[in-house]
């Protein structure tokens, strides 16, 4: 084992390096024997040779291959055509995956925002504004996995009369005397909205650091002038900010949107996806290495691939947008 990782850190660190390098030296040596129109039109395409390459191996190939897995059986050896895709949109217990996925996606997301913008300008108003949004951002800081274990333990249960250690129920419990203890990620009826909690703390920090830069950005004789007409405060905010805002807004929502159709970890690490609250990127996880069905588990890869890149290209070029106005 620890043989074959420094074979891998020798290739990696001498190998790739002196291989470009060689690559690059022969290929101009190659085109100085060339007329100089000849070595203008083939040299682009000698130097991006090497990415279009990586590109095919680790891109191109590894998508063609799974949508031709999401179009085979369970074990690759018989072809089912869009059998796969018909049994995610009409099994029941597939359903409840794109439910699930759904909830993430509107509440996740509009609640992220919402936070990440009123913080963003509750903030700008006050002295501490550095230590508020370092202590807001913080979460950011911690992998998805730490911060689901966190989250488990602060979701803890035990029994009525019980001490409780996790600290919601115990919390609450010392505050409402009468109040029953929940076992917050064991009760189908909230468990999701647990989970999508976890994620608007984690996500939260984003949003607001995003927004807040946007919102210093605007021109503070814009917002004087407001005032000075008379706007209140209310109203310098819905007709002047937001709009000044808009394409901001608009990046740190589809990068949310991104981030949550392809949620898996906070889910697998508090829950495993069981009492219905599996997701799509949980469900390929199960499909693909605990029943190996490579078909069924291909086909949920290209359905979040379908639903991912519409939403990227809109981000690139909202990316596009925003950096040409600075």
């Amino acid at each position: 084992m620890i043989l074959s990782s420094l074979v891998l850190v020798f290739v990696a660190v001498i190998c790739v390096p002196v291989g470009l390098t060689g690559y690059l030296f022969f290929t101009e040596k190659l085109l100085s024997r060339l007329k100089p129109f000849r070595q203008k039109t083939l040299r682009p395409w000698f130097w991006v040779g090497p990415a279009l390459l990586f590109l095919t191996l680790f891109l191109l190939y590894p998508v063609v291959n799974t949508v031709v897995l999401s179009l085979m059986n369970e074990n690759s050896t018989e072809f089912v055509g869009l059998s796969n895709y018909l049994r995610i949109f009409t099994e029941p217990e597939m359903l409840f995956v794109l439910r699930n996925n759904a909830l993430w996606l509107v509440f996740f997301t509009l609640v992220t925002i919402t936070f990440g913008l009123l913080i963003a300008v509750l903030t700008d108003r006050v002295k501490y504004e550095s230590v508020a949004k370092a202590f807001i951002f913080l979460p950011m800081a911690i992998s998805f996995v730490a911060a689901g274990v966190i989250w488990k333990f602060m979701y803890e249960y035990k029994p009525k009369g019980a001490p409780q250690i996790g600290t919601i129920n115990a919390v609450l419990t010392s505050i409402f005397p009468g109040f029953e203890p929940q076992a917050w990620l064991f009760n189908p009826g909230i468990n999701n909205w647990a989970l999508i909690i976890v994620g608007i703390w984690m996500w939260t920090g984003f949003s607001m650091v995003i927004l807040s830069a946007s919102i210093k950005n605007i021109p503070k004789e814009i917002i004087e002038a407001a005032r000075i007409d008379g706007a209140r405060e209310l109203q310098v905010f819905i007709r002047i900010t937001l709009p000044l805002i808009k394409p901001t807004l608009v990046v740190v929502t589809t990068t949310l949107i991104i981030n949550v159709l392809k949620i898996f970890d906070i889910v697998y690490v508090m829950t495993n996806g069981i009492l219905k609250t599996e997701v799509i990127a949980n469900r390929m996880y199960k499909e693909m290495f605990n029943f190996l069905n490579f078909g069924m588990a291909g086909a949920l890869a290209v359905l979040l691939l379908v639903a991912i890149i519409p939403v990227m290209l809109m981000n690139i070029k909202r990316f596009g947008q925003v950096g040409g106005r600075k």
